[in-house]
């Protein structure tokens, strides 16, 4: 039953941010403020009431070691170093001025408030989207012997809640690549995290493709 309440809830929330990206339109301030609501407070909920643990046992911090880690910075390096490779080989297949135009418009991203965005994304959103789907989803399913459906149902909402972002950035042949793309870094950041049985290595992962990320962008926006 509690497999259930992990794969409900979890939909539920992205079924939101997606009606709020995609149909109603909001704003990044209103879009940031509504997934920090959502990833945070459907996992503490579950946790306490549902599982009715303590979050730190649950999440498995306290048992976090430097050891752990290291398998992290390994493959956060490799994927920052990959990021830059793949936007140098992609680049002029991908329209560029529309993304910066839609941040403008759609989301008020600007150049005089990228720099915070970006910090934002890279230090705390990486950090609730591992939360929300490794530590929350993928994890607790995986503890239940749900272990096919944690691997396989994590992945695959992680790569569609991203998409549902990204939809009008790119042709369906990169949207259909980027998808594949994200459903399999999805199963390597799950695999990852069976090993500390916490969700901090596919953070650091996370967050070093996130850097080199807002790093382009910021070229991008003509910051430098």
């Amino acid at each position: 039953m509690k497999n259930k309440y992990i794969i409900i809830l979890s939909f539920v929330a992205c079924l939101i941010l997606y009606l709020l990206e995609q149909v109603f339109l909001v704003n990044y301030l209103v879009k940031t403020t509504s997934k920090l609501i959502l990833f945070t407070i459907i996992p503490i909920i579950y946790m306490k009431y549902i599982k009715k643990t303590k979050i730190k046992n649950a999440l498995n911090l306290s048992k976090l070691a430097k050891n752990d880690l290291k398998l992290g910075v390994i493959l956060g390096s490799l994927s920052f170093i990959t990021v830059q490779v793949v936007y140098i080989i992609f680049k002029e297949f991908i329209d560029f001025s529309g993304i910066i135009n839609e941040l403008q418009t759609k989301s008020k991203i600007t150049p005089t408030n990228f720099i915070f965005v970006g910090l934002y994304i890279t230090f705390v959103n990486s950090f609730l989207e591992e939360f929300f789907f490794r530590g929350f989803i993928f994890l607790n399913l995986y503890e239940l012997n749900k272990k096919k459906t944690a691997y396989f149902y994590s992945a695959v909402l992680f790569s569609v809640y991203h998409i549902a972002i990204f939809k009008t950035w790119f042709d369906p042949g990169l949207i259909l690549l980027t998808l594949l793309g994200l459903i399999t870094i999805g199963l390597v950041f799950n695999y990852l995290n069976t090993k500390s049985k916490n969700f901090i290595n596919s953070w650091l992962v996370h967050l070093m493709a996130d850097s080199i990320i807002i790093i382009i962008g910021m070229k991008l926006f003509g910051i430098f």
